[in-house]
C-alpha cells in the first residue's frame, strides 16, 4: 500500500514525526455560556472571565492569547506570536490577527451590554499594516466601543506591540445585539 505524501519531510515513511516536526499541547475548561452564568451585566461577565470565575473561551488557549483588562466599553487582549501560527509564507497567519481583533472588539461590546443581552459579530473589517513574525514580541489588542444600541453595536480596535506600541493591524466590527435565549 502506498504511503501518504508528506511535504518537507515532516514524517518518516511509517508516519513517525521526523526531527523537524514540532508539537504543541494545550488544555482548556469547557466553556460556560453567558446564559448559564445568571443575570449579570456584560461588564460583570467579562470581569468574571478575567478573574477566573468563568472559564476563558477555548479559542484563547488554542491560539495563545488572553484577556488582560476590561472596563465598560473597553477590552484588552494580549497574545504571543510564534511559528505554530505561520502561514505558508513564513509569517503569522492573518487569521490570528483577525481573531485577536474580533475578541477585543466583541468583548468591548459585551462590556457595555445590560443583563440579559448578547451579541454576535456580523461584520469584521481588518487592516493589516505590517507582518507578524515568530520573533515579534507580545501583541496587545485594545478594543473600544463606538456605539451600542438596542439591536446593533460597533467597535474599533488596534493591534500593537505591547512593549513599543508599533501598529500591526487595526479593525472594526458591527455586532448584532439580541436578548439571551430564556432572558426576560
Amino acid at each position: 500500500m502506498a504511503q501518504p505524501a508528506t511535504k518537507g519531510g515532516s514524517t518518516t515513511g511509517d508516519g513517525v514525526p521526523s526531527a523537524r516536526s514540532r508539537s504543541r499541547t494545550h488544555t482548556w475548561q469547557p466553556p460556560t455560556s453567558y446564559a448559564a452564568a445568571g443575570t449579570h451585566t456584560g461588564i460583570e461577565l467579562a470581569r468574571m472571565s478575567l478573574d477566573g470565575r468563568l472559564p476563558e473561551a477555548p479559542i484563547c488557549t488554542t491560539l495563545g492569547f488572553r484577556l488582560v483588562a476590561v472596563e465598560e466599553g473597553q477590552a484588552v487582549f494580549e497574545g504571543e506570536p510564534g511559528e505554530h501560527l505561520f502561514n505558508p509564507m513564513g509569517t503569522v497567519h492573518g487569521g490570528y490577527m483577525a481573531t485577536l481583533l474580533d475578541s477585543a472588539l466583541g468583548t468591548a461590546v459585551l462590556s457595555a451590554l445590560p443583563a440579559g443581552r448578547a451579541y454576535t459579530t456580523v461584520q469584521l473589517g481588518v487592516n493589516m499594516v505590517r507582518p507578524v513574525l515568530d520573533t515579534t514580541p507580545t501583541l496587545r489588542c485594545e478594543g473600544t466601543v463606538v456605539h451600542v444600541g438596542r439591536t446593533t453595536a460597533t467597535a474599533q480596535a488596534r493591534l500593537v506591540g505591547a512593549a513599543d506600541g508599533k501598529l500591526y493591524a487595526h479593525g472594526t466590527a458591527t455586532c448584532a445585539v439580541f436578548p439571551l435565549p430564556g432572558a426576560d
